[in-house]
């Protein structure tokens, strides 16, 4: 089993710096920024030949009460509960602060091993500074500095001699990249939509517990959080993203990190879950979003959210609004749910198994020469300038999107109608749901052009 380590301290003091540092990577948003980090966010790393899981934390407030500091707290205390060590990291810029002490003393009623990190000690591993640490009583304090890797390997070397592992021989001064699960199996499932329309609370309900924090405020996600699920015997890796506003809307810094995280998201996943807010109707930017969508290739289920608590007329509204801003998704399924009260999620996973087997269809060339051949039998392509575009053959040029190349002569006179006809014949024949279809053709090089 991996030992499981959990970053914790107050806001602003290099949690999330110094997870990218523990898994070499850049999975966690970093800015000089307080309270940046709200969900768990875990991520894999090696040490030699030890590995381990990371869990980075928002800063921790232990007696917050009220508002997205408690539901971020209770991130942090469920982190915690799931951890074998945890370290806990303090600013050596900023001393000892009365709210470390409040962490300290919350960490030791947990009965965990916890392991001291100064962090921004760059060059003051023998600075009288880190003395006030002492006062915690939780051990040697270790100066590390997580933005320039100075003290790492000897934090780790610490904390994973904890456990009963073996030694590694690796002689490199940072850990090394981690492993990480199988993910070639896992299908990646990006929940995408506008601020505050219910994409944490859908992954919540999928998992049964509250795993990301979901509060009625917009902006609640700000990094892209990855969870493994498995459901049936098959493994998911489902993405929280950040809601995405118009581009004259986002106006903080960090927002415009976020919406980076977002769209690289969708970009690297398999399937996207399009999600609408049903009280606010298909709106300007859920166009915009599935217009992202669309342009990435990816496959794409809709969900229109939040179902149970609209009228009939706003229903009827919402059917209207679908078929005039989203006509360029007619081959997506779109589905009507209720996150909250587990309305509607078993059509709703059928729909994204669907999709994303239909991304990544086979299509064998003879089958595809075929279909060309009889959809150019039923109806021919027009003619362009002097000579009707001739189609030879069709082959497959790539999945997800699925992409057909189709050969022949004068090509470049096929119009968009008669390439959305062909699209319209290799669809029914593989019966593709929910994913874009992409049409190339290539036309043969006439040898007598030049002479």
């Amino acid at each position: 089993m991996k030992p499981v380590i959990a970053l914790v301290g107050r806001p602003n003091v290099g949690k999330s710096t110094l997870f990218n540092r523990l898994t070499k990577s850049r999975d966690a948003i970093v800015a000089d920024f307080a309270g940046l980090t709200r969900d768990r966010h875990y991520g894999d790393g090696r040490l030699g030949d030890r590995e381990f899981i990371v869990i980075d934390t928002g800063g921790f407030e232990p007696d917050s009460t009220t508002g997205i500091v408690k539901e971020m707290a209770k991130q942090t205390r469920q982190a915690v509960a799931e951890a074998d060590a945890v370290i806990f990291v303090l600013d050596v810029r900023t001393g000892l602060a009365g709210q470390d002490m409040d962490i300290g003393r919350y960490l030791r009623q947990c009965n965990k091993r916890v392991f001291v990190a100064v962090n921004k000690a760059e060059g003051m591993s023998d600075s009288p500074l880190l003395a006030e640490f002492h006062e915690l009583g939780m051990g040697e304090p270790h100066p590390v500095s997580a933005a320039h890797g100075q003290g790492i390997r000897s934090l780790l070397e610490a904390v994973l001699d904890s456990f009963d592992a073996p030694a590694g021989d690796d002689e490199d001064d940072e850990p090394a990249e981690g492993a990480g699960p199988d993910d070639e199996r896992a299908i990646r499932l990006a929940v995408a939509g506008r601020p505050n329309v219910g994409k944490s609370t859908l992954i919540n309900t999928w998992l049964g517990e509250e795993r990301l924090v979901a509060f009625d405020m917009p902006g609640t996600t700000r990094d892209a959080i990855s969870v493994d699920f498995e459901r049936n015997g098959q493994k998911f890796k489902l993405i929280d993203t950040a809601g995405l506003r118009r581009k004259g809307k986002v106006f903080e810094a960090i927002e415009k990190f976020s919406v980076v995280k977002t769209l690289q998201a969708i970009a690297d996943a398999n399937v996207v879950l399009l999600l609408i807010d049903a009280t606010q109707g298909v709106t300007d930017q859920d166009a915009h979003i599935a217009g992202y969508v669309l342009d990435s290739g990816r496959a794409v289920v809709v969900a229109i959210n939040k179902w149970d608590a609209i009228d009939s007329y706003q229903r009827e509204t919402i059917e209207r609004q679908i078929l005039t801003r989203l006509a360029f998704l007619r081959f997506a399924p779109i589905l009507k749910i209720s996150a909250l009260k587990r309305q509607g999620l078993g059509p709703l996973w059928k729909a994204l198994a669907d999709a994303y087997s239909s991304a990544y269809r086979k299509m064998t060339t003879p089958v595809l020469t075929r279909l060309i051949q009889e959809a150019v039998q039923h109806q021919q392509p027009q003619r362009a300038g002097i000579s009707r575009p001739k189609l030879r053959y069709a082959h497959q040029g790539g999945m997800n999107p699925p992409i057909v190349v189709i050969h022949g002569n004068a090509l470049d006179g096929v119009s968009d109608v008669y390439k959305r006809y062909l699209e319209g014949r290799i669809r029914d024949h593989y019966k593709l749901v929910g994913t874009p279809l992409k049409i190339e053709l290539r036309s043969s090089k006439n040898p007598f052009a030049e002479s």
